[in-house]
């Protein structure tokens, strides 16, 4: 860092108040305590100035960049900031030259901090790799992506990745304290309120920044109003309207679908309606979402309420029909359903068990009295001899066997006593037990 970095540090003109009230020391730094925490790993690393690449994984506003910051201060390192959006090839090799000439002239490592580092593509990543491992810079890479989805395997296996979790409650109360008493943040010429503190930190949903940033809206509110307390009303206004984090192609998106349908299959309506509507809310297309109920119909309900499979479909066609937002409705009155449904997966179960046998077994002949004889040839060979036609038979039934001779006494279908399949399965017991099946 150079004579205007340092003045450029000490210049708080314009800066946010997330900024300006950023961490410098370690001590100073607030949450991730099962990361930083003392005898943790990482802290152990710091304070031996034997920091590793690192991949800094977490929600927005978990400390990612601060930390990375804060590692460099710690180790004595030179703090090299780039964006993954903005920086391409060129930019890492000026950044790769700029490291070796700092470690000849000054024996100085460099800490190579690259902010949204699952924007890198293959070619960046690849550009980055040899020297993250001869050590010439160490990476610290920031991201809100699950690493293993979206960086390259040779890259991710030079590095540690430390998973960063959102904040609690208390702990961006801490950081609202912080702000209200500091020089750099309010100065101590505004309070908050213990309604409009709970406020924030409900409505931050662990994210510092969002905390601070609403703190800092709401303070400019009230001077203006010649106030000198920032109530709940205050922060309520400054909040506003939050993103939810949803990627509908990263991990978030996998983890909210397997959450709702997992609610479902374990008959919970509040998590399922819950789920449902974060997947809406963040812009989900509702197709998606009713193709997963109506998979779900078959997959863990199926027979045990075969109208489940309607509701589910009927829903889709209500949507089509209606759109949004009215569309919500029948879909929120399928997932209450499916929730509630008696659950059977036999539907999958059964054509596992099936798919197994074909391809272990291969293409097993057709037993002769099964196949059609449309010719006299084929008739004259046996095709469709012997065959009982069941609605001559009392009941409209008769014992036969229909597997292939080889797999005669195999069983593909094992139903539950759940729902109606616990009718079903007493039909099948008779029906196997009339064709001698044991």
């Amino acid at each position: 860092m150079d004579l205007f970095d340092h003045a450029s540090e000490r210049d708080q003109t314009g800066r946010p108040l997330a900024e300006r009230l950023r961490p410098r020391r370690l001590e100073d730094f607030v949450g991730q305590e099962h990361v930083l925490g003392p005898g943790t790993m990482l802290r152990r690393a710091i304070e031996a100035d034997q920091v590793p690449s690192l991949v800094l994984w977490g929600p927005p506003g978990t400390g990612k960049t601060t930390l990375g910051r804060i590692v460099a201060e710690r180790t004595g390192a030179a703090f090299v900031p780039l964006s993954a959006v903005l920086a391409g090839v060129k930019e890492i090799r000026e950044v790769v030259e700029g490291a070796r000439e700092r470690r000849k002239m000054h024996r100085q490592r460099t800490i190579l901090f690259v902010d949204e580092i699952h924007r890198f593509n293959k070619g960046q990543q690849d550009a980055l790799l040899p020297h993250v491992e001869s050590g010439t810079v160490t990476l610290v890479g920031a991201t809100t992506e699950n690493p293993s989805f979206e960086l390259n395997a040779a890259l991710l296996s030079r590095c540690r990745v430390v998973t960063l979790r959102p904040l609690t409650e208390e702990e961006v109360g801490r950081l609202l304290d912080r702000a209200v008493a500091a020089a750099d943040g309010l100065g101590g010429d505004l309070a908050l309120s213990a309604e409009g503190r709970d406020e924030l930190c409900r409505a931050a949903f662990g994210d510092a920044r969002r905390a601070l940033n609403a703190l800092e809206v709401a303070a400019a509110s009230v001077r203006l109003a010649g106030r000198k307390t920032v109530e709940k009303a205050d922060a309520e206004e400054a909040l506003q309207h939050r993103t939810l984090h949803y990627d509908k192609a990263g991990e978030e998106h996998f983890n909210v679908a397997s959450a709702f349908i997992k609610s479902m299959r374990g008959s919970d309506p509040d998590a399922a309606v819950y789920y449902m509507v974060r997947m809406l809310e963040a812009g989900e297309d509702p197709r998606f979402v009713l193709r997963r109920m109506v998979i779900f119909a078959s997959e863990d309900v199926g027979n045990a309420d075969p109208q489940a499979l309607l509701v589910a479909t009927a829903a889709l066609q209500a949507l089509e029909l209606v759109g949004l937002p009215e569309g919500v409705l029948p879909m929120s009155q399928a997932v209450i359903y499916l929730a509630l449904a008696p659950k059977s997966n036999t539907a999958i179960t059964a054509y596992g068990a099936a798919r197994k046998l074909v391809k272990e077994r291969g293409a097993l002949p057709v037993p002769l009295k099964l196949r059609n004889a449309p010719t006299r040839l084929m008739e004259s060979l046996g095709y469709g001899g012997g065959y009982r036609y069941p609605h001559n038979f009392e009941g409209h039934y008769v014992a036969e066997q229909y597997l292939p001779d080889a797999i005669r006494e195999e069983k593909v279908v094992t139903l539950s006593d759940s729902g109606l399949e616990k009718v079903l399965a007493e039909r099948l017991r008779e029906a196997r037990e009339k064709a001698g099946k044991k």
